[in-house]
């Protein structure tokens, strides 16, 4: 079972940018798909951005769609989400977590939560 070390979040102004970092251990990280969600005060947990296993496919909520970008490092154990031109609901909670490819759009189905790195844009 894969877990997760989330960080990078931070207090920004609107307009600004941030690099957030998934820290994923056990052998089966580069197996699966991975994603990046969002929760937000009040709000149910979102997918933002999501990537397959070895990169090829990408997708990005049209909220996000042109400000965010989803990386990995599958040597490394790793995920990124660099988000740019930040806005005020953007706000949240951010989490990593990877799966199969059609279970990462649910993410009430997702076990392993890591606890997430949180995000305040404002000015």
């Amino acid at each position: 079972q894969v877990q997760f070390v989330e960080s990078g979040g931070g207090l920004v102004q609107p307009g600004g940018s941030l690099r957030l970092s998934c820290a994923a251990s056990g052998t089966l990280f580069k197996l699966l798909g991975l994603g990046w969600y969002r929760q937000a005060p009040g709000k149910q947990r979102e997918l933002v951005a999501a990537i397959s296993n070895y990169g090829a496919v990408i997708e990005c909520a049209d909220s996000v769609k042109g400000r965010f970008t989803i990386s990995r490092d599958n040597g490394e154990n790793m995920g990124y989400l660099e988000m740019n031109s930040l806005k005020p609901e953007d706000t949240g909670v951010y989490y990593c977590n990877s799966a199969r490819w059609a279970e990462l759009k649910d993410p009430s189905t997702l076990a392993s939560w890591g606890q997430g790195t949180q995000v305040v844009v404002s000015s």
